[in-house]
């Protein structure tokens, strides 16, 4: 299910409201992100971006994983193998994408990774429950955009089929629900949501940097 497809006439406002967060400041908003989900996309910038998603989300223990061990609650759990999965993925287009393209100011760009992967497990973890839904909400709700980038990837370094559908926009709306349901902070949890599109706009403007960078 899309992102879109999450939201109907009884959604709640606060997941609502995430959405709103998602698609205007999220991944599919960026115009690099954007010019990846094209048939004409270059495979070096594919496989850049594949490289990248797996140093930030493809390693254990992610944002999932380090939101349910601080908090432990059902959805979380869920989320945590629906995202195992998504690293199964990622890691498939790794070996299938080869070696990173040759680019200026490779040390620098291992470092940001490093930072993105550390703040959002650190948020993952935070003691404001809300925070920590808020990254994992959010991270489901992106995923939607990320996703049309892996399958054009998959489908570039001949692994077609290789995305399987997901059910993370469902995940996303039972977050919502439980941090309703517990009284949880809005404030956290949109701070949350932020933080993490936040590290995502700078993701796809660091690879749009890269790709830039390679054709100069």
């Amino acid at each position: 299910m899309g992102l879109n497809a999450a939201i109907s006439p009884d959604t709640p406002p606060l997941l609502e409201r995430l959405a709103d967060l998602v698609r205007t400041d999220g991944t599919a908003a960026h115009p690099h992100a954007a010019r990846l989900t094209s048939p004409s996309a270059s495979r070096r910038d594919l496989a850049d971006a594949v490289h990248a998603l797996c140093a930030v989300h493809g390693t254990l223990p992610g944002v999932a994983d380090e939101a349910r061990r601080r908090y432990g609650d059902s959805w979380l759990t869920a989320a945590a193998a629906a995202f195992a999965a998504e690293r199964g993925s990622l890691s498939r287009l790794v070996a299938a994408a080869g070696p990173l393209p040759s680019t200026s100011g490779q040390a620098a760009t291992e470092a940001a990774l490093v930072g993105q992967r550390h703040a959002l497990r650190v948020l993952a973890s935070s003691d404001r429950a809300g925070c920590a839904v808020g990254v994992v909400a959010a991270l489901a709700l992106d995923w939607a955009a990320i996703r049309p980038i892996l399958a054009n990837a998959a489908a570039g370094f001949g692994l077609t089929g290789d995305v399987l559908p997901s059910d993370l926009a469902e995940i996303a709306e039972q977050a919502v629900a439980s941090a309703i349901a517990a009284g949880t902070s809005e404030r956290a949890l949109v701070f949350g949501a932020n933080q993490l599109l936040a590290q995502h706009r700078g993701l796809w403007s660091l690879l749009e940097a890269r790709a830039s960078a390679r054709q100069a």
